[in-house]
């Protein structure tokens, strides 16, 4: 009779701590900021983006026409957009200051202009 207590009380306190995580991730993603970012020849929209040092933010990256590539060097962050699928990235600044983001698949004339910044506030 004790073992099956133990059995019954292990079995239950596995259940409280599974659904306690399970909100603690619900509640960490309802905090996270959701900025969508569009990609096509040559620009991103938007282009300059405000974010709040701390603040848990999660990209969605779209390409309208073309694979474009999407790389934050001084977040060693990197990505591939392949056309009208979304991808997400999940980002924290750390640092107050401007970070800049760009193109990194060439993309004909004028993908050398198809960067943005982020401008990171205390």
């Amino acid at each position: 009779m004790n073992q099956q207590r133990r059995s019954v009380c292990a079995g239950a306190l596995a259940g409280i701590a599974s659904l306690l995580l399970g909100a603690t991730a619900q509640a960490k993603a309802a905090k996270e900021r959701v900025i969508k970012i569009q990609a096509k020849k040559f620009v991103y929209t938007p282009n300059r983006i405000t974010l709040k040092k701390g603040e848990a933010v999660v990209l969605q990256l779209t390409a309208l026409d073309f694979t474009h590539g999407f790389n934050v060097p001084d977040w060693k962050i990197r990505a591939d957009l392949p056309p009208g699928q979304v991808t997400t990235l999940h980002i924290t600044p750390d640092k107050v200051g401007e970070i800049d983001f760009l193109c990194d698949n060439f993309c004909g004339d004028g993908h050398e202009e198809m960067n943005g910044k982020f401008v990171v506030v205390e």
